[in-house]
């Protein structure tokens, strides 16, 4: 029965690492194209000469494509969503947590399905009044349509974090003197800076990610690393290797925030799982 067990578990960790194996194998092949010289990029599979000419000619626009302005344009929009995102999310989720009234559930779900609903179905509207309004191609509108994205996203999350909280701190505080305003501000944000390190980050991956949006309401001037990275896939000869060094590049922003806030998001996504 203990050989049996053993076998089983040998069995178990040789299918777990099977399965790691290839769901890690693109990212590692992205590495390997990546580090490919243009020569070697079709002859060869594992065995080729490593340089970095692919990474300096993707920051440098010696190939004629901005991406550096493209990987600043990601950085501006997607920060500016969830920023605009938190400052009407955070007092909304607060507001649908604390007051229940009539419907209430029925507009969270309304908000939600924002979410929901593929964005293909609203881009062509989208697309019509951001070229009527002057917003195509602009910061200013990448923000207001990511916020489509980010905001949904905010507000449930946030909602269930404030749900969490006992009222009896707030009402401790409105017998002290302070308002409600200040009881929202002083009190319960502080509590919840978990979560809201954790919403924020999830909401800028979803933001930095989004390619429908940046595709067909950008042309240049706002394009984002999404958009930008396929510009190197153009032409008579596809250079994968360019493509795949600045899809590597434009990982960096989420992963260097996910592991700067690390302690934060491990306990924001656990906040509330446990309750005494």
């Amino acid at each position: 029965m203990t050989l049996r067990r053993r076998l089983l578990g040998w069995l178990a960790d040789a299918a777990l690492i099977l399965y790691f194996v290839f769901a890690l194998f693109p990212i590692a092949w992205m590495v390997i194209l990546s580090l490919k010289p243009a020569n070697q990029l079709f002859s060869t599979y594992f065995s080729f000469s490593p340089t970095l000419d692919g990474y300096r000619t993707v920051l440098g626009d010696s190939e004629g494509i901005p991406f550096v302005r493209f990987f600043v344009n990601s950085l501006v929009v997607s920060v500016g969503a969830v920023l605009l995102s938190l400052l009407v999310g955070l007092p909304a989720a607060y507001a649908s947590a604390r007051w229940r009234f009539k419907g209430s559930e029925n507009l969270m779900f309304t908000l939600l399905s924002f979410r929901f609903a593929p964005e293909l179905t609203v881009i062509i509207p989208l697309f019509v009044l951001y070229q009527k309004l002057g917003l195509f191609d602009t910061y200013v509108g990448m923000v207001w349509v990511l916020q489509l994205v980010t905001l949904p996203l905010i507000v449930w999350i946030m909602r269930s974090y404030f749900a969490d909280l006992t009222p009896e701190l707030e009402q401790a505080a409105l017998l002290d003197g302070y308002s409600r305003k200040q009881a929202f501000v002083k009190v319960a944000l502080p509590l919840v800076k978990p979560g809201v390190a954790a919403v924020s980050l999830l909401a800028f991956i979803f933001a930095w990610n989004n390619f429908v949006f940046p595709l067909i309401l950008t042309s240049s001037e706002a394009q984002t690393v999404t958009v930008g990275a396929l510009s190197f896939l153009g032409g008579d000869r596809p250079k994968y290797n360019l493509t795949a060094a600045a899809a590597l590049v434009s990982v960096v922003p989420p992963l260097l925030l996910a592991l700067t806030i690390q302690r934060y998001l491990v306990r924001g996504l656990s906040f509330g799982a446990v309750k005494s």
